[in-house]
């Protein structure tokens, strides 16, 4: 067995040997599970064809769409869901962890009873505001910060305040990264292989429909790759936006210095650096992703867990770029902004989330990622374990992944199968192949062992 552990406190496992599961035997695998999920999801189904009707897909965003019909869920609390067919189903998506916290945690509901009892909705300044800023600000180590509703509104400010203390207008992000839907960020979100050029210099992918504006793409984990982009033009950048651990793509762990380079080289061009912590925040620790790898962003923007449910994000950072919005340069507005509810959920969160209560989560993250590394290393599997904070993965490939065309080239058929699996025996994870599971505040020894056995069956399965 191989463990690999740096100094930045991730994890990653790679197996001494792996044997490749023949392609017939996933295919075989998934026709059978398909037709076990259509067997046991009936109502859910009738509940697909039902909002079909009055939604684009049947659902309320796009990702939460898969064919032939996604899950539909009626109630939550704790570690576990239910769903319309009448199944209990343990959630390690957790809401990318928005839910890190829990569904229904006691804390969160009072605070938030209690803001009913003087209202819902101001418009105004209030003290609920400035206190959850004051916590915001003392939590993640920054000077100032601005709420809004979601994630993509924050990455869309936190980029127009670089523009605006700059007087520069271009974006850099990495090839493969997601930052939510502001038109920008579009760009090589998931672009295909073949239409973006050379691994070392990609060429941005502009879907249809997207008004980009100036932005430039370069890989993950490849300072020099940025080094040559800013030589050549830094005199038009304003910005460098990357998630310091990339989360779309599985989990894809920063080299060992790579941040830190990218820190000096935004320094030597004056160019703003943005972490974008909209999906690691506390899930990634106590105080974040940027004080846990040791490498301070200028601005930083925040969302889910900060907010234990509640519809909450936030960008903030350095005075001297937050001056944009004192200043006017970049008018930031928003009629739900700070509204007392969501305030109610940064109180509540910021005296859960403790470093003790943390720790606690991320051990039991670590065991489910020992337990789960030892059933790949026994079975031999094309698969290796990556962790970081509460979040853990099994990608499908015998190599780390450094940056999106690593991940373009992992087995998306036993990531598939492997998906499926769990949800047709009661584990649900994100739709999507790219995702991770997430151990929250409400997970405990029972949910982890039933994540592992859950994993050892497949095994089994994949080896029969």
């Amino acid at each position: 067995m191989i463990t690999q552990t740096n100094h930045k406190e991730t994890f990653r496992f790679v197996p001494t040997t792996s044997i490749e599961v023949p392609p017939e035997r996933v295919a075989a695998l998934l026709k059978s599970e398909w037709e076990l999920f259509t067997k046991q999801t009936g109502k859910s189904a009738e509940e697909s064809k039902r909002s079909f009707k009055s939604m684009p897909l049947g659902v309320t965003s796009s990702f939460q769409h898969w064919d032939p019909y996604p899950i539909s869920i009626v109630s939550a609390n704790g570690a576990w869901m239910s769903d319309v067919d009448g199944r209990q189903l343990l959630d390690l998506s957790m809401g990318f962890g928005a839910m890190l916290v829990g569904h229904l945690n006691p804390s969160v509901i009072a605070e938030v009873k209690s803001s009913l009892e003087t209202g819902m909705l101001f418009v105004t300044p209030s003290p609920s505001a400035t206190d959850a800023a004051e916590r915001i600000c003392r939590r993640f180590s920054i000077d100032q910060v601005r709420f809004t509703n979601s994630g993509t509104e924050s990455t869309m400010y936190a980029t127009r305040t670089a523009r605006a203390a700059t007087g520069k207008d271009a974006i850099v992000k990495v090839e493969g990264g997601y930052h939510g839907s502001y038109d920008p960020f579009v760009v090589s979100a998931k672009p295909p292989i073949d239409a973006i050029g050379e691994a070392s210099d990609p060429i941005a992918y502009v879907p249809a429909g997207i008004v980009p504006g100036e932005i430039y793409v370069v890989p993950y984990n490849d300072a020099d790759a940025l080094e040559r982009c800013f030589e050549k033009h830094a005199e038009k950048i304003a910005c460098f936006i990357v998630e310091p651990v990339i989360e779309n793509l599985g989990i894809i762990l920063p080299d060992e210095g790579y941040l830190e380079r990218v820190r000096e080289l935004c320094d030597e061009y004056d160019i703003v650096l943005i972490f974008d912590e909209v999906k690691t925040g506390l899930t990634a620790g106590h105080q974040g992703a940027a004080q846990r790898l040791g490498v301070v962003p200028d601005l930083i923007t925040l969302a889910k867990s900060i907010g234990g449910g509640l519809t909450l994000a936030a960008f903030g950072g350095k005075k001297k770029y937050m001056d944009a919005v004192t200043n006017g340069k970049m008018a930031h507005f928003g009629t739900f902004n700070g509204n007392p509810l969501a305030m109610a959920g940064v109180r509540a969160v910021d005296k859960i989330c403790t470093q003790e209560a943390l720790a606690v989560a991320e051990a039991f993250n670590q065991q489910a990622l020992d337990r789960i590394s030892e059933i790949i290393e026994e079975f031999a599997l094309p698969a290796h374990t990556v962790g970081f904070g509460v979040k853990g993965c099994i990608t499908w490939s015998t190599t780390p992944l450094r940056n999106y065309r690593d991940y373009k080239a992992t087995d998306f058929a036993i990531a598939e199968l492997s998906w499926l699996w769990s949800i047709n025996r009661g584990i649900i994870t994100p739709p999507g192949l790219d995702e991770q599971w997430l151990i929250s505040l409400a997970h405990g020894q029972k949910e982890i062992d039933i994540l592992v056995e859950d994993f050892h069956e497949f095994a089994k399965a994949l080896r029969a």
